[in-house]
């Protein structure tokens, strides 16, 4: 499993390095192809406007799962970066599904597997991830994290700008593993490999 030194550095480092690392959540797992970084000083960071308890969990320790439901819907996943009192995290945007997949199957009730978790909400359901899982430990919680997969040593990582925003979307934050069919709609246009 990644350790909680992994998680204390820059944001966007983070984001960048867990192409191709895997998420662990009970009987599911998938290898992450897609991640957005998001810090206090930016407009779109939920920590951005101070602590709230909305956002205490990004205000804590690194290595720690910040889940938030988005548009009243959808459970989303990140995860806590930078030293404690930064306030930064990685949203989990899209994973290539590697264990558990028909459990995903029933979860998401779809059938193709690009579609399983092509997109922050469909990979919490996928994986079982809802709201009781925010503030958990990444290092000894029941989501954990390991490191790049095999077959990903040095994935080819492209950046674009963040989607579904209105407020710092231009900035290239959104990460992703060049050519996959797993990331997220819609899909960039051209990556600028890293």
């Amino acid at each position: 499993m990644l350790p909680a030194s992994f998680f204390e550095r820059s944001v966007h480092d983070v984001a960048r390095d867990l192409i191709g690392c895997t998420v662990i959540h009970g009987e599911t797992a998938g290898v992450i192809v897609e991640a957005e970084s998001y810090h206090a000083d930016d407009e779109a960071c939920h920590a951005f406007g101070g602590l709230t308890p909305r956002s205490s969990v990004l205000f804590g320790a690194p290595a720690h799962a910040y889940v938030y439901l988005s548009y009243g819907i959808h459970s989303l996943l990140n995860f806590v970066a930078e030293p404690e009192g930064d306030a930064a995290a990685v949203l989990i945007r899209a994973l290539e599904p590697v264990t558990g997949m028909e459990l995903m199957r029933e979860r998401r009730g779809v059938e193709p597997v690009t579609e399983l978790c092509s997109g922050p909400g469909k990979l919490t359901q996928a994986l079982g991830i809802g709201l009781e899982l925010n503030g958990v430990s990444l290092l000894d919680g029941p989501i954990r994290v390991s490191g790049r997969a095999n077959g990903w040593s040095d994935p080819r990582i492209g950046t674009s700008e963040r989607i579904g925003l209105t407020k710092s979307a231009d900035l290239p934050w959104r990460f992703s593993a060049a050519g996959s069919p797993f990331v997220s709609r819609p899909r960039p246009r051209e990556l600028a490999a890293r």
